[in-house]
This record gives C-alpha cells, structure tokens and sequence, in this order.
C-alpha cells in the first residue's frame, strides 16, 4: 500500500523510537503537520521561535541519549532554525531537523519563502540531503538518524519539497542502512592502545584531560575505573563538567581561559597528557605553541579528523572512547609501573595549588555576589537538579561554583557560546526528565531576552523550569573584557533600560520575583520548587564582578589574571 511523502516522515520517526519533537510549523511543512495531527503517538511542543526548536531538541538529546528531532518550514523558518542547528554542530549533539521546502518545480526561481537551505546547512551539519524523490524518502530519513547518532554525533538536515511530501509512494524503511562511503564503526586499536599504555608507564606526572567525548561515549563508568586505577589527576572540560564528579579526589578542575590555576598548571607542567575525547579547543589550549611543550601526548578520538587538526599527538587512539578504555584497563596489569604509588607525589601537588589557588569570591551582603547565588542554589539543590545555561560569566561561574556530579547535569553552548540558548535548552530537559529532577536555568539580563518568548511555551504544557536571571544590567562578558582588555572603553554593553522581569513573567502566566536581598532569593528559590510552575527570579546582583581567574586571549595557560592580588 503507497502512502505520502508525510505520512513516511511520520512511521519513519516510529521506527526510530521518537516520543517528542520540538517544531513551528509553516506553509512547506504543512502536508507533514497534517499527517502529525491523526498520529497519537508522538507529542510535538510548539515552540514560540524556530532557533527554540533546534535547541529544545538539543536539551533533551544531551538528557535523553536520544537524537533530538525538530520540524521547520522553509525561508525565514529555516534560517531562524541555523543558529540552533550550528550550536549542535559545534557540541557534536545528534539532532534530524526536517524542513519544508517550496515544490520542487520552482526550486531556484526565488518562490515565496524558497531559500536553499541545503546549501546553508552544508557547513553546520553533519550531513544534508535535498529529497528529489518519493522513492529516495525512506533511505534518506533512515540514513539521517544513523549519521546523527552514530561516530561524532551531530546534526543531520532533511529538506522535503512540497510536492515530495504529497505524493505517494511505498514505504520501504532500511533498519540497517547501507552507507558504503560512511564508516563510522572502527575496531578497538590494541596496538595503539598498547604504545599508550608504554609511554604511560614511563610518565611520572600524568594528567587525564576529559572532554565532551567522554559524555557523549557514555563513558563515564571506564574513566573513573581508569582513574581510580592509576591515580592519575584529572581536568574536566566545560562539555565534561560532571563526567568525573566534583567530590572526586583526583579532579582537579576546569582547565582553560576561565579555568582553575591548578587545573592550567597540570598541563604546563604534566610530562604525559592523555587528551579523552577533547579536540584541543583554543579557549582549553591558549596559546597553541605553549601548550603541552614539556609532555608526550595522547589522543583518545572517535573522529579522525579531529586528529593532530590543533595539537600533535604522539600517540592516536581512534575508536569509541568506551570500548578504548575498557581495552586499556584490561591490559593495566601487563604495565606493573602504571600504578596509585607512582602518581601520589604528583597529585598531591596538584592538590595543594588547588587548595592554594581555589576559585572563590569576596561574599557581600549588599551587593549580593552572583557565584554565592549560584554557590546556594547547588547547596540546596546539588545533584536533585540539571543545570541549563546561557552564555556570559553566569556560565562560567556555574560550571565553577555549582556541585557538578554527574555527566550531562550541566547542559550549556560550549563550542558556538550562544546567547539564549539556556531557557529552550532547558525546555528540551525538562520535557525527558519529567518530574525526576529540577531544572534551573542559569541566565543573564541580556541572554534571557533572546528568547525570553519561550516562556509561553514553557507554560502552556505545563513545564516547571526555574529561570534564575544574575541581573548586573550589563553585557557582562563582553563589558569584561572591555574592562580588562580596552582601557575601560564600555561601548554598548550597559543597558539603558529593562523590562520589569517579574511582570513580564506575571504576564506570560509564569510565577516572577524579583529578589535584591540574600533572604528574599532563599524564600523565592524555595517557592519556584514547591510551585511546580514556570518561574522567573530575577536576582539584583554585583554590578561589577568578574569572572576570575582568567588566561588572557592569545597567551599562554601560565599567564592568569588571578583574582584579588594573587600572583
């Protein structure tokens, strides 16, 4: 039996387990709404902006494992949904985004509301496809959630023509596709396993440098094994923040521009650095010639492109970082020198710069200080709560400041920094864990305006988000950076005027406070989560507080601004 082009988006998204997909809908992409309508099995949110869409999916992909699905139409639709779909890029976060697009038949005469989306996506996807036939849709759709979820996971675009999804056609869906040109699946390396294990055995300050990899792997329970084996320290990237726990002992921070003094100096003085599913970021490496230049390094990737692309590494470990692990403690006893004794005068000096240099704050009562809001929030709430942010110096003072145990409690835009991505991010969160956990959005004065209309989605199905705004009436980062960097120059970072937060969350149907004193946060924090509503606290904080310490741009990891007078 022939069925259309929409009803196979619609089984197709079956077959691949979808509960949910995030989308606004528009004249391309109507014959699939259509098809959405009579189906009871797949609940769709309707979001208020395209770029939400791309986004919410993101969150619940980053909670779920899933691949995260979101619908848009063509034109303007589209190209509000790029920012969402680059941010997936950047963080390897595996999302299908189905568009409309104009009839085939006038593809290229800039019909109304036609824009080539294909050729938008072609940078920030992973894979595209334009669909130019009924017969090529269910390979297509099949092959789009393999790419996405498979090798580095990331994003994957389907444009559908009007026409394509009208017409009929037998629906033949591939479980299994065959890729010939797209390998994604590479065997456990032993050998390259085996000369990692040799030049590890020969270190004697090792450093395990976590990335985002390592979460997206589900590796977690083979790095703890492997560090609590060896003894080896350990950094956490921003998009690893939790993987190795912040009570863990052999954590000894976030490395990098806004990273702890002991984490930077691991790797300035670490004579083996073991790089697990990081890709040797510019805000991590700082100045790339000084980076690692007294080390050996290895390089633990599932992606070979990722490979010696910033850092040379001595040693290359391509696979999935899961089963590279578990090759490598299966192997642990053959290498008698790798042991807990051999590493313990290492850490303990890492250890006791860490407890020297520790990143913490001048806490006042009037102003409140933004890290003890966010210092409270985890004192309360701590491993009951995911964590969603925007981009400024909330971000970073969250990942500083809040208990991070566990991988993808923190769920941020690492790689693209994007402003407003926090609240729908944290629409997608909420939406897979249900009432298993909280979730707080940490966000700024400026960054919860970029999407600040996603709060009448979070309303209307019943949502129970706590957007927590860290108010200085800046542009925080930037204004930091203008400070340090351009003389105290502030061109067009303070905000002349703002919107009454409070009333303007009242207005939307969501509870809003606002809160200027230590008491009233506590009061309406605790309120937010009794509530079990949408809520909005907007927190009057230090206008001039700083994110510190700090690399400065270009340089090497060794030269940090430190906070209050440290050298």
């Amino acid at each position: 039996m022939n069925i259309s082009g929409s009803q196979m988006v619609i089984e197709s998204l079956h077959r691949e387990g979808v509960e949910v997909i995030f989308g606004y809908p528009g004249g391309a992409i109507m014959d699939i709404y259509d098809s959405l309508l009579s189906d009871n099995k797949i609940k769709h949110i309707l979001v208020r902006h395209e770029q939400a869409a791309i986004m919410a999916a993101e969150g619940y992909s980053k909670t779920t494992g899933n691949v995260g699905v979101a619908f848009v139409t063509s034109g303007p639709g589209f190209t509000n949904a790029v920012t969402g779909i680059a941010n997936a890029f950047m963080d390897s976060i595996p999302v299908v985004i189905i568009s409309g697009q104009v009839p085939t038949s006038v593809i290229g005469t800039d019909a109304f509301q036609e824009i080539d989306a294909v050729g938008i996506s072609r940078t920030c996807t992973k894979h595209n496809y334009l669909v130019k036939s009924i017969d090529d849709l269910p390979r297509i759709l099949s092959e789009a959630f393999f790419i996405a979820r498979t090798g580095r996971p990331g994003p994957v675009h389907v444009d559908i023509p009007k026409d394509i999804a009208v017409s009929l056609g037998e629906f033949i869906y591939p479980d299994t596709p065959d890729m010939k040109t797209y390998s994604p699946i590479y065997d456990t390396d032993k050998h390259a396993i085996k000369s990692f294990l040799s030049l590890l055995n020969m270190a004697d300050k090792p450093v395990l440098y976590v990335g985002g990899g390592a979460r997206l792997s589900q590796a977690t329970k083979e790095v703890l094994s492997f560090i609590s084996k060896t003894a080896i320290p350990a950094i956490e990237t921003l998009n690893a923040r939790g993987v190795v726990g912040a009570s863990n002992k052999y954590l000894i921070g976030m490395p990098g521009m806004y990273g702890e003094y002991a984490a930077n100096l691991s790797l300035l003085e670490s004579d083996f650095i073991i790089s697990v599913g990081a890709r040797f970021d510019d805000r991590v490496t700082g100045k790339v010639d000084e980076f690692g230049k007294n080390a050996k390094i290895a390089h633990f990737d599932i992606d070979p492109s990722s490979m010696d692309k910033i850092i040379h590494a001595d040693c290359k470990i391509l696979g999935d970082i899961k089963s590279s692990l578990n090759c490598a403690l299966s192997l642990l006893d053959e290498y008698p020198d790798i042991s807990s004794k051999k590493h313990a005068n290492w850490l303990a000096y890492l250890v006791s710069y860490k407890k020297k240099h520790h990143i913490t704050f001048v806490d006042t009562t009037d102003p409140i200080k933004p890290q003890w809001v966010i210092k409270t929030t985890g004192e309360i709430l701590g491993a009951d709560a995911i964590i969603s942010t925007d981009v400024g110096l909330h971000q970073m003072w969250a990942a500083q400041f809040y208990p991070l145990t566990f991988p993808n409690q923190l769920v941020t835009s690492g790689g693209l920094g994007t402003m407003g991505y926090g609240f729908p991010a944290a629409i997608g969160v909420k939406e897979a864990v249900k009432e298993k956990k909280t979730v707080v959005n940490f966000t700024g004065d400026g960054s919860i305006q970029m999407n600040i209309q996603e709060l009448s989605t979070a309303v209307e199905y019943n949502l129970p988000i706590i957007n927590i705004i860290l108010n200085n009436g800046y542009l925080a980062m930037v204004r930091q950076w203008q400070t340090l960097f351009y003389e105290k120059r502030y061109s067009s970072t303070t905000f002349g005027h703002q919107p009454n937060f409070k009333k303007l969350a009242e207005s939307y149907g969501a509870l809003g406070f606002r809160c200027s004193t230590k008491k009233e946060f506590e009061l309406a924090l605790d309120e937010a989560v009794r509530s079990k509503k949408t809520c909005l606290i907007d927190v009057i904080v230090d206008k001039d507080e700083l994110v510190l310490p700090m690399v400065k741009p270009g340089s090497g990891l060794y030269e940090m601004i430190m906070p209050y007078g440290e050298n």
